[in-house]
């Protein structure tokens, strides 16, 4: 066993909904990843509204382990609103986050960390092999290509929710998105902020448990659309979204306000 290192403090979190099947996995295999790291640590789960038993789940684990923290969203928030929570709520220097669907091998964070030097912000793993149908599949390529050209994006896996993240350099950026798109604007505000990227190949698995949120016609329309209008405020107007940017992020926030109400 190796001895935990005392540099790094981290938090990690997971966004959750009805994901009562793996989240109980995923809290214990964090645990047990985090004190091979750090003595330094904390564990959220975000329940965005979940209808299925994920809340009771919860419930039982705060029982057992005293580092974890959940936080419940009363309705569902979306992915976006989940990740804000989770971002803003996190204590500690390092900031790690992965999908409550247990579709990434948590205990690989351990990749991760010691990419984290003082010349880099955000360590960002990217999936060696995608285990989705194949439909999904030429769908995520395609999505990441276009986004990756429409954006400007430089890192080689966008869509993959695999990061480690400076807190103070989460700090720099304002972030407003409140679905799945809140990971384009991410690394978008991150480059545009001067962050350094590292990359780490992750494997990714099968779902076991539940339905993805996002492959289904009216969600893909939608965030058509919300990304449409992310590319026209971030690409085409180049709104800063920085923290102390004051103008620009008031007239932002109103512009992503509206859009989550429409």
């Amino acid at each position: 066993m190796r001895h935990a290192n005392q540099t790094h403090s981290i938090s990690v979190f997971f966004p959750a909904y009805n994901d009562a099947g793996t989240i109980a996995s995923l809290v214990v295999l964090a645990d047990r990843t985090l004190r091979q790291i750090t003595s330094d640590y904390e564990i959220i789960v975000v329940n965005d509204g979940s209808a299925d038993h994920t809340a009771q789940v919860l419930t039982e684990l705060e029982s057992v382990y005293p580092r974890l923290r959940v936080i419940h969203h009363p309705a569902n928030l979306g992915y976006g609103g989940a990740l804000r929570t989770g971002l803003s709520s996190a204590r500690k220097d390092l900031i790690f986050y992965t999908d409550g669907d247990a579709q990434y091998d948590v205990r690989e964070m351990e990749k991760l960390v010691p990419l984290m030097t003082p010349e880099i912000d955000i360590v960002n793993g990217y999936k060696i092999t995608r285990s989705d149908p194949l439909h999904r599949v030429i769908i995520g390529r395609m999505y990441c290509r276009f986004i990756k050209l429409s954006f400007g994006i430089r890192i080689k896996d966008v869509d993959c929710d695999f990061r480690l993240i400076r807190r103070a350099s989460y700090e720099k950026v304002r972030l407003y998105s409140s679905s799945g798109t809140i990971c384009v604007e991410m690394i978008k505000c991150f480059q545009d902020a001067g962050l350094r990227f590292a990359e780490a190949p992750v494997h990714h698995y099968h779902r076991a448990y539940g339905k993805s949120q996002f492959f289904n016609f009216k969600r893909l329309f939608k965030t058509l659309r919300d990304l449409s209008k992310l590319w026209w405020r971030l690409v085409i107007r180049r709104q800063a979204q920085l923290a102390g940017n004051e103008g620009d992020s008031l007239a932002t926030f109103s512009a992503a306000d509206k859009e989550r109400k429409e």
